[in-house]
């Protein structure tokens, strides 16, 4: 592709960037033409596995060719209807990777398709409970969790809601999990993870007859970079709940299918949602597909009232199904979850060297789904100036050392480099992304006055 041709590539985010061009993908790398090199391309280590959706890696066989013959066999059928692949797909989930008790399955195009149909799910089962009432969704300060209106009005990125407020809803938010500068200005342990108990105070100035969901991100994503809560705050929050009628959606989205070290991320404390959403691991990016994943009495008063929940024209896509038994199918065979486990261990243990850089906060996460603090003084967490643009600068410092970043980040938070490689990765791709992040920090603070 010439660059003239690719600068008319129309996307509408970025109307003013030259588009970085990608010809080819291959286990951890992206490649990109070089003209100056031997082999007219050069590779870049993909340390942010695209927007943290790779797992097994780039260009494996197997679920494209379980896509082309799905989609040979059929083409489309509506949702509802049961095919093989679609059969072969819940039936795995529920065997291997979901938490025991979540039998119910819906599948989207998408993580905000996803997010959007586990909040409409939570207010039709209150509906048809005889609880109009209940509507409220209570979301978290610095999540995300997409970009359609309703995902926007629960979620809490201040930057993506810019500018749309007057469409959002206005939703109750707790405070977000972020020790290092507690919302709450208290310290761990000795808060008694005041920002769960939080939550209890919203309901009771809300009224819990108003509450339909809470709905979180177990570990957070790029919002913020990697917020692990405390271990006794997922077990808190469930328990809070269950007490006040209000259903648990866990968007998983982004830590679902391995990303942490477990299947689930809520696997982690052994608690289980009343709903869960899936997307980016589901089908590793080799095909655009979501999940929402429910118990059965979140179902089963939509189903006594005869009541419905419309689905998407591309729900359940059987191609898309086939490709996301095939990810799934590698993940197990291969024992990638464990990996992701071992390789983020590996990875955080070799960020210690970064932990104490003078412009690193915090390096936080799990598995591999970690976040890097950048700030311009780690003493006093004074982040750089908005305009300095010192995400940016890293993520182009990076690439020009040959490995892509994923930039994050959102006030108070401003400036994080957020890493989801592919489960993958070994030794030497820790060390390069380790290595390469060190100088493109250090390079992009160079050239911020």
């Amino acid at each position: 592709m010439e660059l003239d041709r690719a600068r008319r590539y129309p996307f509408v985010s970025q109307p003013d960037a030259a588009p970085f061009r990608i010809t080819r993908a291959e286990g951890a790398y992206l490649y990109t033409p070089d003209p100056s090199a031997p082999s007219g391309e050069r590779a870049i280590l993909d340390a942010a596995g695209g927007a943290v959706v790779a797992n097994i890696g780039h260009g494996r066989r197997e679920p494209g060719e379980a896509f082309a013959r799905a989609s040979a066999r059929l083409t489309y059928a509506v949702p509802p209807f049961a095919t093989d692949e679609r059969v072969e797909l819940v039936e795995r989930l529920r065997e291997t990777w979901l938490p025991e008790g979540l039998t119910r399955a819906v599948f989207t195009s998408g993580g905000s398709e996803s997010v959007d149909a586990a909040l409409r799910l939570a207010r039709q089962h209150h509906l048809s409970a005889g609880r109009p009432g209940r509507w409220k969704v209570i979301g978290r300060d610095l999540s995300y969790h997409g970009v359609t209106l309703a995902t926007l009005a629960v979620g809490g990125h201040v930057k993506r809601r810019k500018g749309f407020e007057p469409w959002l809803t206005s939703l109750p938010k707790a405070p977000a999990c972020y020790c290092l500068r507690c919302p709450l200005s208290l310290a761990y342990p000795a808060c008694n993870v005041a920002c769960a108990s939080a939550l209890e105070e919203i309901i009771t100035r809300e009224g819990a007859d108003t509450i339909a969901a809470f709905i979180a991100e177990p570990v957070g994503g790029s919002t913020a970079g990697g917020l692990d809560p405390p271990d006794e705050y997922w077990p808190a929050i469930v328990e809070i709940c269950r007490r006040h009628g209000i259903l648990v959606i866990a968007d998983e989205v982004m830590t679902g299918f391995g990303r942490t070290g477990r299947e689930m991320a809520v696997d982690h404390w052994g608690v289980v949602p009343d709903i869960l959403v899936g997307g980016k691991g589901l089908t590793g990016g080799y095909a655009p597909m979501g999940g929402i994943f429910a118990k059965e009495e979140v179902v089963q008063p939509i189903a006594a009232n005869g009541d419905e929940l419309m689905f998407f024209t591309y729900s359940a896509h059987p191609a898309s199904c086939a490709a996301a038994n095939a990810v799934l199918g590698i993940l197990e065979d291969e024992k990638l979850v464990a990996r992701a486990a071992e390789m983020g261990d590996r990875l955080r243990a070799r960020l210690a060297t970064l932990a104490v850089h003078p412009h690193v906060a915090e390096v936080r996460g799990r598995g591999l789904l970690l976040g890097i603090e950048i700030v311009k003084d780690r003493d006093t967490l004074e982040p750089f100036p908005a305009d300095a643009r010192v995400t940016g600068k890293i993520v182009a410092a990076g690439l020009g050392e040959g490995v892509f970043f994923y930039p994050g980040g959102c006030d108070p938070a401003r400036d994080v480099i957020t890493l989801g490689p592919a489960f993958v990765i070994g030794d030497a791709e820790i060390e390069k992304i380790v290595t390469t992040l060190e100088k493109a920090i250090d390079s992009a603070v160079s050239r911020t006055g």
